[in-house]
């Protein structure tokens, strides 16, 4: 039955006029609930893997399909052939990793214990992963426009006067439009919003420029206007680049919001107009919303088991580019067979997915949908449906979707075939 099963799915009968799918099984000696396990589970995974078989004709093609289950089944992929050296720098970085998160929770359980004993400071960088604090022999000599953001009885906080850039009217629509597609300042009230644009300061950048470097001080944050750049960090000893900024994208804010060192480098992949914002505007006008919104998605993302693994800058550039989106029970959020431009994550509430008539999947919190139709361009493989009262999803436009470099595209296209 396996080379029939699979070569009818192959040809596309299956999914078009239902290559009478019982009959590939008819004749075999099983009860008739094993049967529909085969045509129902089987059958999928055997399409799957012969499909990539054929597609990539391996010279070993049983290592190649050992290989191929251990990848779908979450299991590590490492060769049973690379030599122990290769072996031991593999376990070496996985306990470096598993020594930080442990180090990050340790953090975390300490900032709750003073948490108890005294006010934690507004610029207390505990909760910010070890990978983004100054190193010791920097702490000595911190700039005076940080230390002296911490305030208390002993330090009033000042009244405040924002810059002011004049700029003519046709900058002022372009930077009201820019500030718009961002997450940070898009919810600005009118009048800090007239404020931020007025204390902007209009930039040019020349291709290749790298305008922040990875572990420098950072004073400032930039909004891009036209043009992209690439985040940069240095991973295993080699510069990767980690995301890609467009338009409407905002960069450089990590040091701002934590009093950290920047957290990667950007360069610019050509000619780029970018609109800067000095710290003391960004925060008394800006920052307690930008940092309240990001903590949220940040540790209800580390929730999510799909993206728990990913490290905490990773995480944060997907905290920014969620958009939150509310339905009520019986609504369609995706509709099979029509094309996709967003993947969504499910924060609050119970939906489930339909395939023709039948009842496929059910989703709650943490889980999430639709990433097949970005990751294979492909349309909607199935409905899905609002369960509960009211439902709360985070989705990612195709365009952000398209920017998460390696990270999130990696692991949703490991199980991409989940929704099959």
């Amino acid at each position: 039955w396996f080379p029939a099963s699979v070569l009818c799915c192959r040809a596309g009968a299956l999914s078009r006029a239902g290559c009478c799918t019982m009959s590939v099984v008819d004749g075999l000696p099983f009860a008739d609930d094993k049967k529909k396990y085969i045509v129902e589970v089987l059958d999928p995974i055997l399409e799957e893997i012969v499909s990539d078989v054929l597609t990539e004709l391996p010279s070993k093609p049983l290592d190649f399909m050992i290989m191929w289950l251990r990848k779908r089944g979450g299991l590590s992929t490492v060769s049973t052939n690379v030599s122990l050296t290769q072996r031991n720098q593999q376990l070496k970085q996985e306990l470096k990793q598993v020594s930080s998160s442990i180090a990050e929770v340790g953090n975390a359980i300490a900032k709750e214990d003073e948490e108890d004993e005294e006010e934690d400071d507004d610029d207390e960088c505990d909760e910010i992963p070890e990978s983004m604090k100054k190193p010791e022999g920097q702490m000595g000599r911190a700039r005076q426009s940080v230390s002296a953001e911490a305030y208390g009885t002993w330090n009033k906080k000042q009244a405040f006067t924002p810059p002011v850039h004049a700029k003519t009217n046709d900058q002022k629509v372009r930077l009201k439009n820019t500030l718009a597609k961002s997450f940070m300042f898009s919810s600005l009230e009118a009048k800090d919003m007239e404020t931020i644009i007025m204390a902007m300061k209009e930039v040019s950048i020349k291709a290749s420029e790298r305008v922040i470097k990875e572990g420098d001080d950072g004073d400032f944050l930039f909004v891009i206007e036209t043009g992209s750049l690439e985040c940069i960090k240095q991973i295993d000893g080699q510069e990767k680049v980690v995301k890609t900024c467009d338009p409407g994208d905002v960069f450089g804010e990590l040091a701002l919001l934590y009093n950290c060192p920047r957290a990667a480098s950007v360069v610019a992949k050509g000619d780029c107009v970018c609109w800067q914002l000095d710290r003391e505007s960004f925060n008394h006008i800006v920052k307690d919303s930008a940092v309240k919104r990001r903590e949220r998605y940040d540790n209800f993302l580390k929730s999510v088991a799909l993206i728990a693994s990913i490290g905490s800058y990773e995480r944060s550039q997907i905290a920014d580019a969620l958009v939150a989106e509310t339905f009520k029970k019986g609504e369609v959020v995706v509709r099979q067979d029509e094309p996709g431009d967003k993947f969504y994550i499910v924060e609050e509430g119970a939906l489930y997915a339909t395939k023709g008539s039948n009842r496929v999947m059910d989703y709650k919190s943490g889980d999430y949908f639709g990433e097949l139709a970005l990751l294979k361009n492909q349309p909607r493989a199935a409905s899905v449906i609002v369960e509960s009262d009211e439902a709360r999803v985070l989705s990612m436009s195709r365009l952000s979707f398209s920017k998460m470099l390696g990270p999130l595209q990696s692991l949703l296209a490991r199980q991409a075939d989940e929704y099959k």
